[in-house]
């Protein structure tokens, strides 16, 4: 008898194994909603302080959420940073530097959608692609829903009907379009890519919102920047004034009080209404019971300057052109909910995240870190203390190339086609705005030194 009560508790204790493994091997996917907004700057939401701007959805995404508050991208121009975050790599690697060259097959079929895609997933892409202007090629086909564009798409738009409809609604009705086609038995990524905040290219409007957001800031006083002068544009060189793209695009948007205002109010318009996008889309996962297994992002494909040392647009590597905002909000996370971190968090690093999310191997040629560790572990994660910058873009005379590191503290900047050599040198402890340019300033040589040297080292490492 006590041999087969050994043998009965045997079989049990074999049985609950395998149930074990079984649940462990059926355990459900999470599904991953990726938001990519265009050229908005980190500091147009409520939640990092704004007290102008209304972002409510995106707000609460953060507080139930975690946000980065020191995020960047490593090239500040949207074809660059879109394939940096598909791939993890940095420009240097994935060697697309200007808006016309695809992506390669083999490229391709190792950006975090593919990836996913052979995990499982059903894959979706809504938006701005943004990369191989005017030639989307087979790009379509290889996901499982697609509504994009290889170029800019116009904000003003006709329906079915013939009646007005802005591109933003039109992001928000192919999400939901996605979203019923999507089933319960197969986990989906869905990345949706704004045009919002972006200009109207070729339009003298250039922000140009939906007009039901008309009144809103009208009344609202836009505190003027203060490094938007004179003698903040004359500090530069010959060399990067002379027909720079991003003075010409100033003199449109911020060259008189009265444009500054209008401007800003309007690029505010335009982030109001993606942020209502976002609440919409919570609105529906929640009323599908999709909401407890969906993890969103939200990230921005570059920063904006909105007149910041006599500029518009992007391109530099200046605080305002190369930082932008980054959440993570994970349902099954909820104790880290409003978590700020402080770690540098870069565009490299979303296709890692993602994969690791999904349980999807990371391949070797990605150069960004997962996430997951910084925002789940309660101990301290070794994390990169500085990076690496480079706008290399050649396509048009009027940008200048350049490339950086940025530390915790300390900022380089070297304009690599200029001669003699222009370079720019910043402490962003004792000067965030970037005012004062160290680069001759003895007080400073031993550290301009370490940090020069420690900008090739990386250099190099963004080759590998």
């Amino acid at each position: 008898m006590k041999s087969l009560a050994y043998i009965t508790t045997f079989f049990l204790f074999v049985s609950f194994l395998s149930s074990c493994q079984n649940s462990s091997e059926k355990k459900v996917k999470p599904n991953i909603i990726f938001l990519l907004a265009d050229d908005m700057r980190y500091d147009a939401m409520g939640c990092v302080g704004n007290t102008i701007i209304k972002t409510p959805n995106l707000d609460n995404l953060a507080k139930e959420g975690v946000r980065f508050k020191n995020s960047f991208v490593t090239t500040s121009i949207c074809c660059m940073s879109r394939v940096s975050i598909f791939t993890g790599q940095y420009s240097e690697k994935h060697g697309i530097k200007d808006f016309i060259t695809p992506l390669s097959d083999t490229a391709f079929a190792n950006i975090y959608p593919m990836i996913l895609k052979r995990n499982g997933y059903r894959v979706g892409f809504i938006g701005k692609y943004g990369i191989g202007e005017h030639h989307l090629g087979s790009v379509p086909s290889h996901f499982d829903y697609f509504y994009g564009s290889a170029e800019q798409p116009r904000y003003e738009n006709t329906d079915e009907n013939g009646e007005y409809i802005h591109y933003t609604d039109i992001v928000n009705n192919k999400v939901n379009e996605f979203l019923d086609s999507v089933s319960a038995t197969q986990p989906f990524c869905l990345q949706v890519s704004f045009k919002a905040p972006h200009v109207q290219d070729g339009d003298m409007r250039q922000f140009i919102y939906n007009p039901r957001f008309a009144g809103l800031y009208a009344n609202d006083s836009i505190p003027l920047v203060e490094t938007n002068t004179e003698a903040d544009w004359e500090a530069y060189p010959e060399y990067f004034k002379a027909g720079n793209e991003a003075r010409k695009r100033w003199e449109w948007r911020f060259s008189t009080p009265a444009k500054y205002q209008e401007s800003v109010r309007s690029y505010y318009r335009l982030i109001t209404g993606l942020d209502e996008v976002v609440g919409n889309l919570r609105e529906r996962l929640q009323r599908e019971g999709l909401a407890e297994n969906t993890i969103i992002v939200f990230f921005s494909d570059n920063g904006f300057f909105l007149g910041e040392h006599g500029m518009a647009g992007k391109w530099y590597a200046h605080e305002e052109s190369m930082r932008v905002p980054f959440i993570i909000y994970n349902p099954g996370n909820k104790d880290k909910a409003g978590t700020v971190l402080p770690q540098f968090a870069l565009n490299v690093d979303i296709a890692p995240t993602i994969l690791e999310y999904a349980g999807a191997n990371i391949p070797d040629e990605m150069q960004g870190k997962s996430l997951i560790s910084l925002m789940e572990s309660d101990e301290d994660v070794p994390w990169r203390n500085d990076f690496f910058y480079s706008h290399m873009l050649t396509q048009y005379e009027s940008l200048r190339p350049n490339q950086a590191i940025r530390t915790d503290r300390f900022k380089y900047i070297s304009y690599p086609e200029s001669k003699p050599l222009y370079e720019e040198f910043y402490d962003l402890k004792s000067d965030p705005k970037e005012t004062k340019n160290l680069i001759n300033n003895t007080d400073y040589q031993q550290q301009l030194t370490r940090i020069k040297r420690r900008f090739s080292e990386l250099k190099e490492l963004a080759l590998k």
